[in-house]
């Protein structure tokens, strides 16, 4: 008979097992979320995280990836997380945070996204994004697209910021307002990165009234958990992200990427026999 401190043990190292096949699960999920939205290639030229990133929105709750919200909803500031994709991930360093607004599929904007929030010096304590240290260059501004342009896809993304980042003079000092700016250019010309972790929502005002482009669903129940992921994700070079095009959001229904997760099964009924011995 197995002793009540074995036991413990056996669920622990149970649920930790759990844990790391929901976020290798989640990879996939957020990595096939970013490629069926089209901001792979429309944003980024390719996407690797190393983690995942949770937005939480007061009187919202946790969101999940491409979910379509309100203006209104998204007015305050969110609280950001960050669960890394398994032990060899480590979150000890300093990192940038931005929001842009990589605008509908297959948009072309020559001036670049709009910068909705950039925040350089960021840390991470106990999975939450800190700022206490940081420098606020455009502090949170809610998304607020054109009535009639269609839903615009808001990308929030953590990149590793080294000791070699050196920000343009006009991104330089804190409280600048929300503009346009080439954030791939932004991204290769600092030195910033890899990526860390992103995700992203959907914002639309009224009735597009463009054509729109569309995307395919993310089936969960069809990834299969990934393998260490390196987070070096490109930003792409292209002028297609951002501006005023044709495209179409994803089906905000579909956004339960860290939900449903049936490869998970297994592992419960393991938990749940384990904890049964307690009893």
């Amino acid at each position: 008979m197995f002793s009540r401190s074995s036991v413990i043990s056996l669920v622990a190292l149970a649920i930790s097992s759990v844990a790391a096949q929901d976020a290798s699960l989640g990879i996939k999920a957020i990595q096939a979320h970013f490629t069926q939205s089209h901001l792979v290639p429309d944003l980024l030229a390719s996407f690797n995280p190393s983690a995942l990133l949770n937005l939480n929105y007061p009187g919202v709750g946790p969101v999940t990836p491409g979910q379509k919200l309100t203006k209104e909803q998204v007015g305050p500031t969110p609280a950001v997380t960050i669960t890394p994709a398994n032990s060899s991930v480590t979150l000890t360093g300093t990192y940038t945070l931005a929001m842009v607004d990589a605008d509908i599929v297959g948009a072309v904007l020559p001036e670049g996204q709009t910068r909705h929030w950039l925040v350089n010096g960021v840390k991470v304590e106990d999975g939450a994004v800190t700022n206490a240290t940081a420098v606020g260059i455009t502090t949170y501004a809610g998304p607020w697209p054109a009535p009639g342009s269609g839903p615009h896809r808001y990308v929030v993304a953590l990149y590793e910021q080294p000791s070699t980042f050196t920000p343009p003079d006009n991104l330089s000092a804190p409280n600048i307002p929300v503009s346009t700016f080439d954030w791939p250019a932004y991204v290769q010309s600092t030195g910033l990165g890899p990526l860390v972790a992103a995700t992203y929502i959907n914002v639309e005002e009224g009735t597009a009234t463009v054509s729109l482009q569309p995307t395919s669903a993310v089936v969960t129940s069809t990834l299969a958990p990934s393998s260490a992921t390196s987070g070096a994700s490109t930003p792409s070079n292209s002028a297609g992200a951002g501006g005023n095009g044709s495209g179409n959001a994803p089906n905000p229904n579909t956004g339960n990427a860290f939900r449903s997760m049936p490869a998970l099964a297994p592992f419960t009924l393991l938990v749940g026999g384990l904890a049964a011995l307690l009893l």
